[in-house]
């Protein structure tokens, strides 16, 4: 019996990402992202979506990707990581697919400059390999600390 699943794909870069649908709560179109001091680089500050205060994470500065400008078709997925959400700038979420778990294979030890704890599988497509996050091992625990504190100082501003 088929084990199925459905992914995610979002592109960083040129690169296609994907992220299993039950990590993502939204996809959301960019919008402006209030700052906040003293934060990390790769912590670019809040937005309010729907009456929550949600930090903002760059997904390709966080895995060290080379940059591009902001484009029109960046999104925003909206992820809950244990009891807070977080949203990750991508630069265009591009499709959702099925994937049946038998074409998913362990990551290898390395796959370029992604950490392997940051990768939940590669799926083996048709058009090529697919690298599969898991967006609840980006953030390490320090990292998840600073932006609970990030949405709990601002929650305490209000």
């Amino acid at each position: 019996m088929e084990n199925i699943a459905k992914f995610i794909v979002f592109t960083l870069r040129s690169q296609s990402f994907g992220v299993n649908v039950r990590q993502v709560l939204s996809i959301e179109r960019m919008q402006e992202i209030t700052p906040v001091p003293k934060t990390s680089e790769f912590i670019k500050g809040i937005i309010n979506m729907r009456g929550e205060t949600i930090p903002i994470v760059d997904l390709k500065e966080r895995l060290a990707i080379e940059m591009t400008e902001p484009a029109t078709d960046n999104r925003i997925l909206i992820v809950k990581l244990d009891d807070m959400q977080v949203g990750f700038i991508v630069d265009a979420a591009t499709d959702v697919l099925d994937i049946d778990e038998e074409f998913i294979d362990k990551a290898p030890n390395i796959v370029g400059d992604l950490k392997d704890e940051f990768i939940h599988g590669v799926a083996k497509l048709e058009s090529g390999l697919l690298i599969l996050l898991d967006l609840a091992s980006i953030l390490d625990f320090s990292e998840a600390n600073e932006v609970k504190k990030v949405e709990t100082l601002v929650q305490c501003d209000e």
